[in-house]
């Protein structure tokens, strides 16, 4: 793929009235819709991605890409972006964790694999550059147009063969129509009213995270790493859920805190009110105070596990937080985002080429030989990490270990060589391949 420099890519407010038919349809434009329709156009198909907002646009986000999440920037062309080689991107050699009286520097392993680098964006300029690298790949974009529902392809409804579409025009207008496509890529996040409207519903038996974040002006200049906190308390009470604080590139940092639902906190708190006592208990010199707040306190949710299935109905593949994909360890999700969007192109492709919905059948397949087992071990680690009893141990007892933190450090960034001789890349093959993939 070629580094294009997406800036001077222009992100046209298409109108979609006169396109009705395409290769593939891509609902959503975050992440996982963008990069989809970017490998998908790399292939040499006419696509066409649907997405309600405009661009740029906020998303509520910690704004960090861990190592795993710069190899997929890699993959996708965005080589100068996974670099922090561009305004708006900031680099950073590793991880600061915090936990009771210890303080632990976590450098990015270097690895064959793996980039030993993160790096972070604001989740405006990230979404806004994968929107525009899509386009400068040849992908056509529909912003400000909601998607209402699926077509299908007989009455008995078990394939799609498009959507329908609403765009409310500059002069108040409303126009509706239809994009017809032999595949539909459903990428419209966690709360996914395509995939209901197909009849894939949350399985709530999966795990769940809420996360808030803020931006705040700071007096560390000089912060060259990534921060994690195991100590998050509400009046004095530990909660089972951890914190962090990213540096951006224009000064700021993103600060921010989460927990899952597998804690009895989960529901009935103040998660800003908990944001706020921690800010105003931070060291001065750090210069991060409710004075220092840039903007308003926003949250979200956090869809793990693979919560909606199966991936693949009828012609229609769903990918990121549509599907659920968010890593169950860390709150990740957008390296895996991207990673799906590849494999669902892959299997688009192929598809197309065959005139054949097998390769579409197989792409949940192809997810759960990735990390399929990985997310199983996830699902078993937040209904422990829910406990506060649990996260006190882990603050009090772990985190004086460096040779413990290290290998956990490594296992919750999932940066694991598949075929490496390392023994951390044994341990976690090992027990990712001994479970069945969720």
């Amino acid at each position: 793929m070629s580094d294009t420099d997406v800036r001077a890519v222009p992100t046209p407010r298409t109108a979609p009235g006169p396109v009705t038919h395409a290769d593939v349809v891509v609902v959503g434009a975050g992440p996982a819709g963008a990069s989809t329709a970017r490998f998908l156009a790399d292939a040499g198909h006419d696509v066409v991605v649907i997405d309600k907002a405009t661009f740029p646009r906020d998303k509520v986000c910690g704004d960090a890409l861990t190592p795993r999440a710069v190899r997929a920037l890699q993959r996708l062309g965005l080589h100068k972006e996974a670099e922090g080689d561009v305004e708006g991107w900031h680099r950073q050699r590793g991880l600061r964790m915090y936990g009771g009286k210890t303080v632990l520097d976590l450098p990015w392993p270097e690895l064959p694999d793996w980039p030993a680098h993160s790096v972070t964006a604001t989740r405006e300029i990230f979404d806004h550059t994968l929107v525009r690298h899509a386009v400068a790949g040849g992908a056509t974009l529909w912003e400000g147009t909601e998607v209402t529902g699926p077509v299908w392809l007989t009455s008995s409804q078990e394939r799609v063969a498009g959507v329908t579409w609403r765009q409310r025009r500059t002069d108040g207008a409303t126009a509706e129509g239809t994009v017809r496509a032999p595949i539909v890529v459903v990428a419209d996040g966690s709360s996914s009213r395509l995939g209901i409207a197909l009849g894939l519903h949350r399985d709530r038996s999966r795990p769940m995270g809420v996360a808030i974040r803020a931006y705040y002006d700071h007096a560390r200049r000089d912060l060259d790493m990534m921060e994690g906190f195991l100590e998050i308390t509400s009046q004095g009470r530990l909660l089972p859920a951890y914190g962090w604080i990213f540096p951006l590139d224009d000064g700021t940092v993103n600060v921010g805190w989460g927990q899952l639902d597998s804690s009895h906190h989960f529901k009935g708190m103040s998660y800003r009110g908990v944001l706020e006592e921690w800010v105003a208990s931070m060291p001065a010199h750090w210069g991060i105070s409710p004075e220092t707040s840039l903007d308003r306190t926003r949250s979200a949710s956090l869809p793990m596990s693979h919560n909606r299935r199966p991936m693949c109905r009828g012609g229609a593949l769903l990918v990121g937080d549509a599907a659920g994909m968010v890593n169950p360890f860390n709150g990740e999700g957008i390296s895996y985002a991207i990673e799906a969007g590849e494999m669902a192109a892959e299997a688009a492709d192929l598809a197309l080429a065959r005139r054949d919905d097998g390769p579409l059948a197989a792409y949940p397949s192809a997810v759960a030989d990735q990390w399929g087992g990985y997310y199983r071990l996830g699902i078993a680690f937040t209904a422990v990490m829910g406990n506060p009893t649990i996260m006190k141990a882990c603050r009090d007892y772990g985190m004086p270990q460096p040779a413990l933190m290290r290998f956990v450090f490594r296992f919750m960034a999932h940066l694991v060589d598949r075929r490496s001789a390392d023994g951390i890349d044994r341990i976690i093959n090992g027990l990712s391949r001994a479970v069945p993939a969720a």
